[in-house]
């Protein structure tokens, strides 16, 4: 039966983060660690809850531990060598299928962009070139908030985990974490479509951000092991019905979403590699690499079908491919200074930009929790305000010649190019328009032109600077899909172009290489990558001669900025209370041992049980891990024979293959059950607690637990350092961790560490003196 332990020992209920009724112990430093939302008022029952959308629920974490029980044994011993070969066989075609939908999903999402706010500017160009001013921002700004509501709502109402970039919940969800709807097919399809709409409104927003949550809903849905519902039911679909193929099928999607996004291949890889996947290894590596150079094929195929004017506007638009051909032969002390220069002004401004995201992540959240209509009420103002930006700050801007012999129509009456007439005369174009009222793509290309060095007027582009730095964080919080990588790029092109306008004759360096170094700068303020952003922008670029240039300009940034705050996904995560284990132990951790942070009681299961014992500790714990300790008469002594999961039981007890005797069945269980009927469901939802109907016979009959156990759990001794047990808890990607005791003679289990017992909300909770050790 279970069992109670006694009060002296360090002992941990066995059940996971969420669940463990000790979210009512929180101290005083976990209110700093809460999530947005003022949860004063609200009943806290469980551990650990995040913010996931506008509403907070509660967290469980992954099984990406390999369940090693009896019948996942005889399971792989009775796979013949051409099923295993299918096994293997099917993982490259889930990929392949990745790399083609992903690709799909971009090409398609950045036409729509382009067709429908492209034929928004070229109305908006033609009612303004007939000296229409006031219907042309009629028109501009309506068709914005029109497009934004329509985002918005969907956001609003039909998946609210689809707002934001998207790329914390995936890194969250790589870490172990499984929040609610993250990667569920609402959220793709609002993701896809919102993401569309938002970006045509013409919000300071990116869509490679999305693309990556994108990718990554894509490979989860693909990944859900067949599906009852439509009938996909081949069997050798079962065999991705886990945590641990589900996870490397999403880290797959997610570098798929940001090679769809930049077409950066290399890059995409890196960025599952540095920034999204907390586990790695060289198979996963071979099969990322993979993923993404499919969609790379099929982006350029479906662009290179574009360019004879098959898609509508879209053909050489989009995805903010630009060429750089400029020489750079030498480097000169001044143009090396000029670089540390514009990586410290991205690290500065980057860790500004972070906080201020912070702060007003945080006055939006008043706003989202009061309920749907008032998340696209926000949505509409803003909208509003930016198209007030964008159409206003333009008349401030003088009308500039153009220049003389270009290649390119000047001014343009269309949607696109270098040169918008706005209210100019003939012969005469607005810089400030040319940047505004285009697409982000679009502007960014212009940024980064070198074909006219004075092409953008310095007042232009410190205004240009401020309104997009402004835009962006403001942007970002509100129910759209919305990525942080545009933002970030076009304010950092414009302040490394104004850079290299100031810096003039001292300097031998190209404006359009300014504006790279700018972006790269800023990039590394506010995201605090290096490795995955400087294949990305050599990418982007096609010009490897610049690759020291960024490496140096990447590390100054980052360094800079990583002496005031954490990078913007990490503070995101931290704020949304997404309890994110990080590759390092927090330096308090070192002066604990793991049996310190272990509560209890400990509830504990024979390995012969009785039916009515299991089904009371199932409904009155929330845990998901029950330790089985094998006792007399069936060993000399107890032992710990592993640990069982709640889902696990829950099917043994539906099926009702009980014994009325307290006797070791466990070949009749192998006979009777198959590995695949404990896998895990996809989509929809698994047993539950009151889906059991039992006799009060049924009740007292008895169950082997033997065959459904893990035999071989991870375990730690006692004594260990709370810090390496971290380490190895993270490293190992683990749910449960087992504490055994140092000493024989007791009980031959001390506790479970779950993921909540490493936070720092649990463990300075205990011991608040910590807090300041190092």
């Amino acid at each position: 039966m279970a069992h109670p332990q006694p009060e002296n020992d360090y002992v941990d209920g066995g059940g996971d983060i969420e669940n463990d009724g000790r979210g009512s112990d929180a101290s005083s430093f976990s209110e700093a660690r809460e999530p947005l939302l003022n949860l004063k008022s609200r009943t806290n029952t469980t551990s650990q809850i995040a913010i996931v959308g506008a509403k907070v629920y509660p967290i469980e974490s992954l099984d990406y531990e390999m369940i090693e029980n009896d019948l996942f044994k005889q399971d792989w011993r009775s796979r013949k060598r051409v099923q295993i070969f299918q096994y293997i066989f099917l993982k490259w075609t889930l990929a392949l299928l990745i790399g083609l939908c992903t690709g799909l999903v971009g090409f398609l999402n950045n036409m729509a962009v382009e067709n429908i706010a492209g034929y928004k500017l070229v109305i908006t160009s033609n009612l303004m070139f007939n000296d229409k001013y006031l219907s042309a921002f009629a028109a501009f700004a309506g068709t914005n908030v029109f497009l934004a509501i329509c985002a918005g709502a969907l956001c609003a109402y039909i998946a609210p985990a689809a707002a934001g970039s998207g790329i914390p919940e995936v890194k969250a969800y790589l870490n172990g974490i499984d929040a609610h709807s993250i990667l569920a097919p609402s959220t793709l399809f609002v993701k896809i479509f919102g993401s569309i709409l938002g970006v045509s409104a013409g919000f300071v927003v990116g869509k490679e951000g999305p693309m990556v949550h994108t990718g990554a809903c894509i490979a989860n849905l693909l990944g859900q092991g067949g599906s009852r519902k439509y009938r996909l039911t081949w069997k050798w679909l079962r065999y991705f019905k886990n945590d641990r193929d589900r996870r490397d099928l999403i880290t797959c999607g997610a570098a798929a979403g940001v090679a769809a996004a930049f077409r950066a291949p290399v890059g995409g890889v890196l960025f599952a590699l540095e920034e999204a996947a907390s586990w790695w290894r060289s198979a996963l590596l071979w099969r990322t690499f993979f993923t993404t150079a499919i969609v790379a094929v099929v982006l350029r195929g479906l662009i290179n079908f574009c360019r004879g004017g098959n898609c509508g506007l879209f053909g050489q638009g989009g995805l903010i491919m630009f060429e750089m051909h400029s020489s750079i032969p030498n480097y000169t002390n001044a143009d090396l200074l000029a670089v540390v220069l514009i990586g410290v002004l991205g690290g500065l401004l980057g860790s500004l930009y972070n906080f201020f995201v912070d702060k007003v992540l945080r006055t939006y959240t008043l706003v989202n929790e009061r309920g749907p209509s008032f998340r696209v009420l926000l949505v509409a103002v803003i909208s509003l305000l930016t198209s007030c930006f964008a159409f206003g700050l333009p008349w401030f801007a003088k009308c500039v010649p153009c220049p003389s012999g270009s290649e390119k129509e000047c001014p343009t009456i269309g949607r696109s190019g270098n040169y918008k007439s706005f209210q100019c005369q003939p012969g005469h174009y607005n810089d400030l328009a040319s940047l505004f009222l285009n697409t982000s793509d679009d502007a960014i290309r212009n940024l980064l032109s070198s074909t006219n060095r004075n092409e953008f007027e310095i007042s232009s582009l410190i205004i240009f600077f401020a309104g997009t730095y402004f835009l962006g964080i403001t942007t970002y919080g509100i129910a759209v899909p919305s990525g942080l990588f545009i933002p970030v790029i076009l304010a950092g092109a414009t302040y490394g172009r104004l850079v290299g306008r100031l810096l003039g004759s001292l300097s031998t360096l190209d404006l359009g290489l300014f504006s790279v170094l700018g972006a790269a700068s800023f990039l590394g303020g506010t995201m605090r990558m290096t490795v995955s952003l400087c294949v990305i922008l050599l990418e982007l670029t096609n010009n490897l001669l610049m690759l020291p240039l960024i490496m140096l300009v990447l590390l100054i940034s980052k360094t800079v900025a990583d002496s005031f705050n954490h990078g913007v996904y990490d503070q995101i995560v931290q704020m949304k209370g997404l309890p994110y284990l990080e590759a390092h132990a927090e330096p308090y951790m070192k002066h604990l041992a793991a049996g310190d942070v272990c509560s209890g009681p400990l509830i504990t299961f024979s390995g012969v049980e009785k039916v009515g014992n299991i089904m009371h500790a199932l409904e009155t714990t929330g845990h998901n891990g029950f330790p089985v300790i094998d006792e007399p008469p069936f060993t000399d002594a107890p032992e710990l024979c592993g640990l069982v999961l709640r889902s696990h039981l829950l099917v043994l007890l539906d099926r009702k293959k009980f014994t009325k005797n307290r006797a070791v069945c466990g070949g009749q269980v192998l006979r009777t059950y198959d590995a695949f009927d404990f896998a895990k469901p996809g989509l929809g939802k698994g047993l539950k607690v009151i889906d059991i109907d039992l006799t009060p016979e049924e009740m007292e009959m008895y169950v082997d637990l033997h065959p459904i156990t893990n035999s071989s759990p991870y375990m730690v001794v006692e004594t260990m350092s709370l810090a390496k047990a971290a380490v190895l808890f993270r490293q190992l990607a683990l749910r449960h961790l087992c504490v055994i005791p140092k000493t024989p003679g007791r009980h031959p289990v001390v506790g479970i560490l779950t993921r909540h017992d490493f936070m720092p909300e649990h463990v300075l909770g205990l011991y608040p003196e910590l807090l300041h050790q190092k």
